[in-house]
């Protein structure tokens, strides 16, 4: 489904440090928090715990949204939505940390506590303002 993602939402995607807001749903209801993202060739990296693991675990039909803005003032947004996976592997969930670490400029082991999720990207959409 990667090749669904406009190239423009990808280069906003991967173009700084942004935070991301993921909605997950919990009871029929959304849930929506911030969270730290790396996105490589369709698929969202992020690692989370408490009630957004919980909510991905029963329900793993997730959006995502990031936006940039200057001093309040909005200059594009991305919204994507897929199919969140829990990482049960040691050894890939520690990468991903690290390479969301790296991206945030976090030391590499800090939040360890924190569990890697994949999401599949289905659909994207975004815009800019010009």
């Amino acid at each position: 489904m990667a090749d669904d993602i406009p190239e423009a939402a990808v280069e906003l995607l991967t173009s700084g440090v942004h935070v991301a807001h993921l909605a997950t749903s919990y009871e029929d209801r959304p849930h929506v928090a911030p969270v730290w993202y790396n996105y490589r060739d369709g698929v969202v990296e992020i690692v989370t715990t408490g009630k957004k693991l919980d909510n991905v675990r029963r329900n793993p039909r997730v959006a995502l949204s990031v936006q940039d803005d200057d001093s309040g003032d909005a200059q594009w947004g991305v919204t994507l939505r897929g199919t969140a996976t829990v990482v049960e592997d040691d050894t890939a969930d520690r990468e991903i940390r690290h390479r969301i670490n790296d991206r945030y400029g976090a030391d590499e082991d800090e939040w360890a506590e924190n569990t890697a999720v994949r999401i599949d990207v289905g659909s994207a959409n975004y815009w800019t303002y010009d």
